[in-house]
């Protein structure tokens, strides 16, 4: 075979390889989205690169060039802002809808309460020592459960009490692992099996926070890889696994 017939077929044969995807992913997506990663590694052929963190550090990462190929965001908000910042190219799409939950660990003395009357109790007798939500600077969550704590009239008191979480997943360790009492996390984090082997979990009514629309996003240069993990995370299969973990979700386009 001629040279330059050779490179002609190995470049027409690039796009249908197999693609290593980086993606940025908002922490209350871990499980969900490890689950959802294997199930489309193992249909697809392409890789994923899961990074697991705050979205509020993401997109201050992708407004810097950050070299992401997807983002998904835990609040539709920081996909919007990069969308005027001109970072992407549209406003990608809702896939899912969070939602909080007040957790504690099975031995922990806080009672669960949609209205948070056994927080307030062990707070007003002196025996709460800790209390963990994530960072409300930097992750939808802790901005959500902040907002909550003003509304019931306890986060002047709390103040002292509080551990953060640099994101919800980290929160959400906090509150399990002897160094809170409990706390306020993502549900989607507490249908792990190995988080309600520990735990005591209740899912907060959606009419206590304003919704966290979860919007992702690809990046300019995204690959084949990405852009079919991108429609892949709207399929059935991916939908069923989101509502599994607590998710509520949108209408299909």
């Amino acid at each position: 075979m001629r040279p330059w017939l050779a490179l002609c077929l190995t470049l027409l044969a690039l796009p249908l390889r197999a693609e290593t995807v980086t993606v940025a992913a908002a922490a209350n997506l871990k499980f969900a989205l490890e689950q959802i990663a294997t199930d489309f590694e193992h249909s697809s052929g392409h890789k994923l690169r899961l990074s697991f963190g705050s979205s509020g550090n993401f997109a201050t990462q992708l407004s810097h060039g950050a070299p992401f190929e997807l983002f998904l965001s835990a609040d539709e908000a920081y996909v919007l802002r990069l969308r005027q910042q001109g970072i992407t190219d549209n406003d990608g799409v809702v896939y899912a809808y969070g939602r909080l939950a007040l957790v504690a660990a099975k031995d922990s003395p806080l009672q669960l309460d949609d209205n948070l009357d056994g927080l307030k109790q062990l707070l007003t007798s002196g025996q709460l020592q800790r209390f963990a939500i994530a960072n409300p600077e930097l992750a939808p969550y802790g901005e959500r459960a902040r907002t909550l704590l003003e509304q019931k009239g306890l986060w002047q008191a709390l103040q002292p009490k509080l551990v953060l979480g640099e994101n919800v997943s980290q929160a959400a360790q906090f509150a399990l692992g002897g160094s809170a009492q409990g706390g306020i996390v993502a549900l989607s984090l507490s249908q792990a099996p190995a988080f309600k082997q520990r735990a005591r979990v209740l899912a907060l009514p959606l009419s206590s926070h304003a919704p966290l629309a979860q919007r992702m996003v690809l990046l300019p240069g995204a690959g084949r890889g990405a852009q079919a993990f991108y429609a892949y995370l709207q399929s059935e299969p991916a939908r069923s696994t989101f509502a599994d973990f607590g998710f509520a979700l949108p209408e299909q386009p």
